[in-house]
């Protein structure tokens, strides 16, 4: 399992301003985005113990969580994702799930996942099995993402959160979000070294490394 160097920052409106004129003089936009950015919208999974919540409400330095999510609105390509975390260093586990799929999943409806062919699907399904694993609620939120080919570097800047408080509803466009945080994460992944070019396109003064939460932040309302 291959780890990425993960740290975050929790800036305001100005910051955003400044760290996206200077990356934009250094790194690329994702070519995926459009006009610069792409909003996400997840479904979080957790045991009735809120286990993934406690984990990172309580500082657990190796914690895991499930979600599913897709970009722009766009349900005809559906990502399952395992996010593992140890203190600083992350790794993303993906599958891919047709409309259908991630339906049933929502809906309980999880027989047919013993036998995928993929194990990640297999791994969520004995979770759900075993652990009661269960949709938790809808995380949407706005992404600006740049990225610098050395150190295979990728900076995103997150923000307009918004919570589905209980809907699971993923797929359902007219499904009901509110606001969280007017908070704006800047996030910087990379692998084996960040170039000095990168870190002082995203360095501020009197900002610290922080352990900002989207689903957290979405579990305000229960």
């Amino acid at each position: 399992m291959d780890f990425r160097h993960e740290i975050k920052y929790e800036i305001n409106y100005s910051d955003m301003l400044v760290i996206r004129h200077r990356l934009g003089t250094v790194a690329y936009l994702d070519p995926h985005t459009i006009d610069g950015k792409y909003r996400i919208r997840s479904l979080y999974f957790d045991d009735p113990t809120d286990k993934a919540l406690m984990d990172k409400l309580n500082g657990v330095s190796y914690r895991e969580k499930f979600r599913i999510r897709y970009y722009n609105g766009d349900t005809s390509v559906i990502h399952l994702e395992k996010k593992t975390k140890i203190s600083r260093l992350g790794n993303k586990q993906s599958a891919v799930l047709t409309a259908k799929q991630a339906q049933s999943i929502v809906d309980g409806d999880t027989a047919w996942m013993i036998g995928s062919d993929n194990a990640l699907i297999r791994e969520l399904y004995s979770r759900m099995e075993t652990q009661r694993l269960a949709p938790k609620t809808i995380v949407d939120y706005t992404r600006e993402p740049f990225v610098y080919t050395a150190g295979n570097v990728r900076v995103t800047l997150d923000h307009n959160i918004r919570s589905g408080i209980r809907c699971t509803d993923f797929l359902d466009p007219d499904c009901v979000t509110v606001p969280v945080s007017d908070s704006i994460i800047l996030e910087v992944k990379w692998d084996g070294f960040l170039p000095d070019i990168i870190r002082a396109a995203v360095s501020l003064p009197d900002r610290r490394e922080g352990a900002f939460s989207k689903y957290a932040a979405c579990r305000i309302y229960g």
